[in-house]
């Protein structure tokens, strides 16, 4: 059985899919404190692949085929930056969730998982012809 984590395409999309579970758990725990004083909203930095090449912590190790190649250094990978939301509206209490734009992101959140696992599905059948199965 092949592990298909060894690919760069794959493990780009398994990045994104951990890191649109993550933000699921932050989103929860926004609308969890809905009504927490002072409480403030967060949320994870946007998931850019761009900088996801050129990150210090991304792990993008060379393959050499020679004992005469260098490999480079291997690099750790850290889990995704939380930062707080600039509050759109605060309540009389501090509290800066709002359940309606909680509730979009929760929403798209979903859409961008279904649309990942729809690439991941398509390019596992890539594979799938390409080996003719």
């Amino acid at each position: 059985m092949a592990d298909f984590g060894n690919i760069t395409l794959f493990s780009v999309v398994k990045k994104r899919l951990d890191w649109l579970g993550q933000r699921q758990e932050v989103l929860a725990q926004n609308i969890a404190n809905a009504d927490t004083p002072k409480y403030r909203s967060s949320d994870l930095k946007p998931f850019n692949f761009k900088d996801l090449l050129h990150q210090e912590t991304t792990q993008l190790n060379m393959v050499s085929n020679s004992s005469k190649h260098l490999t480079g250094r291997l690099k750790r990978i850290r889990d995704y930056a939380e930062n707080k939301d600039k509050p759109f509206e605060t309540a009389p209490a501090g509290n800066s969730v709002v359940l309606e734009e909680q509730m979009a992101k929760v929403s798209e959140t979903g859409a961008n998982f279904k649309m990942t696992t729809g690439l991941y599905k398509k390019h596992l059948g890539m594979i799938r012809t390409a080996l003719g199965r």
